[in-house]
């Protein structure tokens, strides 16, 4: 077990840096925080990094002081074995936390905790010897990581206050159950001399009250922590919205108290804020702290949070109003960041660096898609660029949407499915397709928002919007883009429809006039080569495949057509089960040819995001970032691309007390056992030249001869094809795709 504590905290240190002195802080302006101390807030690890090890193990809180804030509370919540010895763990049955039931099958016990007839494996049933020499940790938390199951030890009270941690909080959650079977959390406590330990917090008036002198004796804060509204506090037998409403009385035996987050913002039954209660300013007035409880990265909370944790802890601390005095945490870095990185960022700060955040369709994370809502968004978030996927009309218009089958997008499936067809050169399954409607039938649609995690996972994005906003013409977003500064299907529309996408892109700029950087993107080389005429325009050539490495000749190649290239994030960084298992050469390469590159598409919600990330979306970007050196994101989400880089944390050049880092590939799947470790992928394959090569765009097909003649001439191999049955589809829709970016 040593050899193995000692290799994980060299891994974890290769791309952890170790906490800062408090002397660097003073390189950053200092911020006035609404706590009751107007000190900022404090980060108490649940468990330490409980989010992704298993609860109060050896590696959770090694971890957790890694790679959070310097004055990091490290929070262990006490469970007594048969002996009257302590470890951390928040249940008091151990089979949903341990490997318990494996060991004595038919150990399991019924017993009556505060009321409640509970069935399980019960920690006082067993002696110290037996649960330390036998026992071992899983991750009770099945969207967690499994791989580190059986492999770590419970951890001894003693044993986490001889890591010294920097501030040491014990939990007392069930001392009237444990004196009931004559064992005392109380005089476990005085056996320790409360050496160590800076907190100690109950929901039992009772043990607070018991523990009281030598508490203060000893300058240990005592905390008094609520549950549930309607639940009932042992002690009183009275209910915790009662003991709410005389928070002076509380002041007499506790110096602060936790409540659940809810407490404070409550949540509607559709998922979105209330107005905040006054619990935080009542708690004040009284002359106590409050903590908030129940924060993690990979739950959904309310939906105005965007999928973004970071958000959630900024609600609490920087809404010009209150500030909680700490959070109780999961996933202590997030919180660190959100206190130490984001609070009272103003919008105006200006971004640190070069690198560009690209939207996918505007602010499409919050607002359908290519509206005029999603644009807006993403220019009050602080966009670099905004981008239009170009699609065309019947009636020859040129509009801006994610792709020319309407149906994911817009409401069309309700109204228009007898206009469904079926067009194999775009996607194997029917579709109801721009260039079969005119404008003013797409008009009569309302937009929709795609949730990418809906139908298998059941995350929907913002329903208070999901059909809120209008479609943009080209001309207007070319208007939109001037006035605030700041995929189509080109083979195909040409060959087949009569519709020059190219032209119609070229006409819109031509007539806009537009006095700024534009970015012209596409898959297709001979695209991208009718655009080569105009010096100002940026050409970005979308690899959507994955590769590991670009040769030389390859970049040669791109480098005739293109000056910047859009590549996958798994291009970057390769994924095995939600791992990141390596970093490819891809943007080494292209930048040796001096060829920028930017990854897409970057999401906030934790199900598109690697444990690497601790299911962070601020975490990925710094790992492309700071981690890759990416010259661009494109991402849904540009609100929390932005804040990250207007972070002086984003800036590991600079001396600061905590910095946001990015994840090394590989060393988290390394901390498991071999035989656990997911299984090794083949590594991307390399670039072909060949595979950036088109042949020349058809002429634009003349209509009523194509009719006359009843067919159309046969669509070119171009350079997205994948010859493969599975991929086929989407590698025509790649294929064809045509993206206009413009920079704000």
């Amino acid at each position: 077990m040593l050899r193995f504590l000692i290799l994980f905290s060299l891994l974890i240190h290769s791309c952890v840096a170790p906490p800062k002195t408090k002397a660097a802080a003073g390189t950053l302006p200092a911020k006035k925080w609404l706590t009751l101390s107007g000190k900022e807030p404090a980060v108490v690890a649940r468990g330490g990094f409980s989010g992704l090890f298993p609860e109060s193990s050896a590696t959770a809180n090694d971890l957790a002081i890694s790679s959070s804030s310097p004055d990091l509370t490290m929070l262990c919540n006490l469970q007594l074995t048969k002996d009257g010895a302590g470890f951390c763990l928040s249940d008091i049955r151990l089979d949903n936390s341990t490997t318990i039931s494996t060991f004595f099958p038919k150990g399991q016990k019924a017993y009556k905790v505060y009321g409640q007839n509970l069935k399980g494996w019960f920690a006082l049933d067993y002696s110290a010897d037996t649960i330390f020499s036998n026992v071992s940790l899983v991750q009770n938390i099945f969207s967690r990581p499994s791989i580190f199951d059986g492999q770590m030890a419970i951890a001894a009270v003693e044993d986490v206050l001889d890591t010294k941690p920097p501030k040491f909080w014990l939990s007392v959650q069930y001392d009237a159950f444990y004196m009931e079977h004559k064992l005392s959390p109380a005089e476990y406590i005085r056996s320790l001399r409360f050496n160590g330990i800076n907190v100690i917090s109950s929901p039992e008036i009772g043990f607070l009250k018991s523990i009281g002198k030598d508490a203060r004796r000893a300058k240990t804060k005592l905390i008094f922590e609520f549950k549930d509204p309607e639940a009932n506090e042992p002690t009183t037998n009275k209910k915790y919205s009662e003991i709410l409403l005389n928070l002076a009385a509380i002041k007499v035996f506790a110096t602060g108290i936790i409540v659940p987050k809810d407490y404070i913002w409550p949540i509607d039954s559709a998922k979105y804020l209330k107005p905040p209660t006054t619990v935080v300013t009542d708690a004040h007035k009284a002359g106590l702290e409050i903590y908030a409880s129940g924060f993690v990265n990979d739950m959904l909370t309310s939906y105005n949070y965007s999928y973004d944790p970071s958000a959630e802890y900024l609600q609490f601390v920087d809404n010009g109003q209150f500030s909680v005095d700490g959070f109780i945490s999961d996933f202590p870095p997030t919180a660190s960041q959100a206190i130490s990185c984001f609070a009272h960022q103003k919008r105006d700060t200006p971004k640190i660096g070069k690198t560009l955040v690209i939207t996918h369709n505007g602010a499409s994370g919050d607002y359908p898609g290519c509206t005029d809502l999603a644009y807006q968004k993403a220019v009050d978030d602080g966009a670099d660029v905004i981008d239009c996927s170009v699609q065309m009309t019947k009636d020859g218009l040129a509009f801006c949407l994610d792709s020319a089958d309407l149906i994911p997008t817009t409401t069309a499936a309700t109204t228009l499915m007898t206009r469904a067809t079926s067009v194999p050169e775009i996607q194997s399954k029917n579709g109801i397709f721009s260039f079969d409607l005119t404008w003013a039938e797409i008009q009569s649609l309302k937009p929709q928002i795609q949730s990418p995690f809906l139908a298998a996972d059941g995350f929907p994005r913002n329903p208070k919007n999901k059909n809120a906003g209008k479609f943009m013409t080209l001309a207007d977003f070319l208007k939109f883009s001037k006035a605030k500064a700041v995929t189509g299907n080109a083979a195909y529309l040409a060959s087949k429809k009569g519709l020059g996408i190219v032209d119609a892109v070229k006409s819109a700029l031509t007539s806009s006039k537009l006095d700024m950087k534009v970015l012209i993107q596409s898959d297709d080389s001979s695209v991208l080569d009718s655009f080569k005429a105009v010096p100002q325009y940026t050409r970005v050539l979308s690899i959507d495949k994955e590769i590991g490495d670009a040769p030389k000749p390859t970049i040669e190649e791109i480098k005739k057509h293109a000056d910047a290239v859009n590549v996958l994030r798994s291009s970057l960084v390769t994924i095995s089960q939600s791992f990141a298992t390596g970093k490819t050469k891809v943007v080494e390469a292209m930048h040796k040819g001096n060829i920028s590159v930017y990854v897409s598409v970057l999401r906030n919600e934790y199900l598109s995001i690697t444990f690497d990330y601790f299911s962070d979306p601020t975490v990925e970007l710094a790992t492309f970032i700071a981690g890759n050196g990416v010259d661009g994101v494109v991402t849904e989400f540009p609100a929390t691309a932005t804040r990250y880089l207007r972070s002086p944390c984003s800036d590991l050049y600079r001396e600061l007390p905590f910095a946001i880092l990015p994840a090394k590939a590989g060393t988290l799947v390394s901390v498991a056992s071999k035989e656990a470790q997911p299984p090794a992928s083949a590594p991307n394959p390399p670039l072909d030249a060949k595979d950036v090569i088109d042949p020349p765009l058809p002429p634009v097909a003349n209509l009523a001869t194509n009719n006359a003649s009843g067919g159309a001439p046969p669509a070119s191999l171009r350079s997205g094809t994948i010859a493969t049955t599975a991929n086929l589809s989407l590698s025509l829709i790649a294929m064809l795709a045509l993206g206009l970016l413009l920079s704000a």
